[in-house]
């Protein structure tokens, strides 16, 4: 039984946005991911850390999450920036339901328990985003609160948080949200959504009690990170 992480699958076998055009490490990623997962077993857990699927719905992302169900174990699922797909809780589940499709549970609001472990987040912040308008404020709000109801639901387990956005790197950091994972005692934060030239800004190892971690696909060469095994 182990806990695994990737972020940033950018699945692509309906829409038509292979992420081979970019070159470098993306060329054959969907076989170098197959080869990836093949690490993990029918007992362990799988967080998914954002942007699963270029689909723009749930029908067009079938292909993709069918390819996700055949992971073995559990697969926990949370908002990327490029997951247009999304919807709320209650269509996806119904739509796993449709389409046979098990084992997948959605990261929002909630928290999910691993030996001993509250296994928490959200999608997050980013700087790329502004907080310009007042549309943009209420967004970001609203990732906090969901964030701050995962710790909280969690209780007094200890606490891993998985994010989406990076909270910070070279020359940027989402001051609110680092708040929270102090005041919550994090031991432990996985983030994704930094590729390619990108890596060089990921802000990594232990900092304020913390310790960071990126988990985007390129960035692991494809390959699942033992979190927990």
């Amino acid at each position: 039984m182990a806990l695994y992480a990737i972020g940033d699958l950018h699945l692509c076998l309906a829409a038509q946005k292979p992420m081979d055009i970019f070159g470098g490490a993306w060329v054959g990623y969907m076989d170098k991911l197959k080869e990836g997962m093949s690490v993990i077993g029918p007992g362990d857990t799988t967080i998914l850390l954002g942007d699963l699927s270029w689909a723009l719905s749930l029908d067009e992302a079938k292909p993709d999450f069918s390819w996700i169900n055949d992971i073995p174990g559990k697969k926990i699922i949370l908002k990327g920036n490029h997951d247009y797909w999304w919807s709320t809780a209650a269509k996806f589940y119904r739509f796993c339901e449709e389409n046979g499709f098990s084992d997948m549970f959605i990261l929002n609001n909630n928290h999910y328990e691993y030996d001993g472990w509250g296994i928490c987040g959200t999608r997050g912040w980013s700087f790329e985003e502004e907080r310009s308008g007042e549309h943009d404020e209420k967004v970001f709000k609203r990732e906090l609160m969901r964030l701050a109801s995962s710790l909280k639901s969690a209780g007094d387990l200890k606490k891993i948080v998985f994010l989406h956005y990076p909270p910070r790197y070279k020359g940027y950091e989402c001051r609110e949200i680092l708040d929270l994972l102090k005041k919550y005692d994090v031991r432990r934060c996985f983030y994704g959504h930094l590729h390619g030239a990108s890596h060089g800004l990921a802000m990594e190892g232990v900092w304020d009690s913390t310790e960071f971690k990126l988990v985007s696909a390129d960035r692991l060469n494809f390959n699942p990170f033992p979190v927990i095994l």
